[in-house]
């Protein structure tokens, strides 16, 4: 696909995107005609809310290694592992089944003993992956080293052995940082910091010790003694996203917008239900609300400092429960 100078959605009044470089690992884009908090949000929702598939529960059988089980565990979970095609995977949570099934989890084991003296390397490519998965692809460790060997799990000598069962679940950044499906997001604006949002403290030169980033030849300079516009508004933003290779770079952004589009069709959705103006709000109310305007206290309630039929706790018709006070009686109030 040619990714240079792309574009979506060209309008002069809509957002448009600009995708300036892109390979399986990295895509830069520019976005512009949106305000900062769009954008923003597109940012945030990249980083923490794209599902992905990782490693969750790990049932250890025999681990003789010089790594602790949790160690073990720990770095199985950071491996990532193919997430493309992920909606064809329920969350756990959302499944129908009892505790794990084929449509809902990934089963993976690790078999590995060290026969020889030496060091035997234990990578990502010894992990089985089993049959019973949406698709022939989710689930498998990613491998991009040369060697083809991926992620290294443990080393073992003579005598070592680790044996393990794993179980991978679709889940979000927002978790844990192993369900991230990116290894950076990089989000810029005003290179030449026009709109002042950045305070450059500097000793002697502030353009020597602070360097523009590339995007400043994208954007004319300030003139010289140009006033400053307060009602300026940032309209160009520039992303640099970085697949951690579970999931490509471009399909890293379009499962981003479907989440803010899901979060966005929510919010509208709960708007229209509890529509007050229409009378079909069916959410919490006040006591006053649901009895047609008596209060609590006047419905023969009793608290822990009395009955308060048709007085507070400190005054009125009622007594409270200390009787008199220092101050007086408080059966007649204050």
């Amino acid at each position: 696909m040619d990714y240079d100078n792309m574009m979506l959605d060209g309008e002069s009044l809509g957002p448009t995107v600009k995708i300036s470089a892109a390979d399986s690992t990295h895509v830069d884009f520019e976005l512009t005609n949106v305000d900062l908090s769009f954008a923003n949000s597109l940012r945030r929702v990249i980083q923490a809310e794209v599902p992905t598939i990782a490693i969750d529960l790990v049932e250890v059988e025999v681990n003789t290694s010089v790594l602790a089980d949790e160690f073990v565990a720990h770095r199985l979970g950071l491996i990532p592992l193919d997430s493309r095609e992920i909606d064809q995977l329920n969350y756990t949570r959302d499944c129908d089944c009892e505790n794990s099934c084929g449509k809902c989890t990934v089963q993976l084991t690790l078999h590995a003993k060290c026969t020889s003296d030496e060091v035997m390397k234990v990578y990502a490519r010894d992990l089985i992956v089993g049959i019973d998965r949406p698709n022939n692809h989710i689930g498998n460790p990613v491998i991009t080293d040369p060697d083809g060997l991926g992620s290294l799990i443990c080393k073992l000598r003579k005598g070592q052995e680790i044996k393990l069962n794993c179980i991978a679940k679709k889940g979000i950044a927002k978790e844990h940082a192993k369900w991230s499906p990116t290894a950076a997001v990089g989000f810029e604006y005003d290179p030449h910091n026009k709109l002042h949002h950045l305070d450059l403290w500097y000793e002697t030169d502030a353009a020597t010790e602070w360097p523009k980033s590339k995007y400043a030849d994208w954007e004319e300079p300030p003139a010289e003694g140009e006033p400053f516009d307060f009602n300026a508004v940032p309209s160009r933003f520039y992303f640099e996203v970085e697949g951690a290779g579970n999931i490509e770079p471009d399909a890293i952004i379009q499962e981003g917008i479907k989440e803010l589009q899901k979060k966005l069709a929510g919010l509208i959705h709960g708007l229209g239900e509890n529509d007050g103006m229409n009378g079909d709000y069916d959410g919490p109310r006040s006591p006053d609300a649901m009895d047609g305007g008596v209060g609590w206290q006047d419905q023969g309630y009793t608290t822990p400092y009395g009955n308060a039929g048709n007085a507070s706790a400190w005054g009125g018709g009622a007594a409270t429960a200390y009787g008199t006070t220092p101050y007086g009686n408080s059966g007649g109030g204050w």
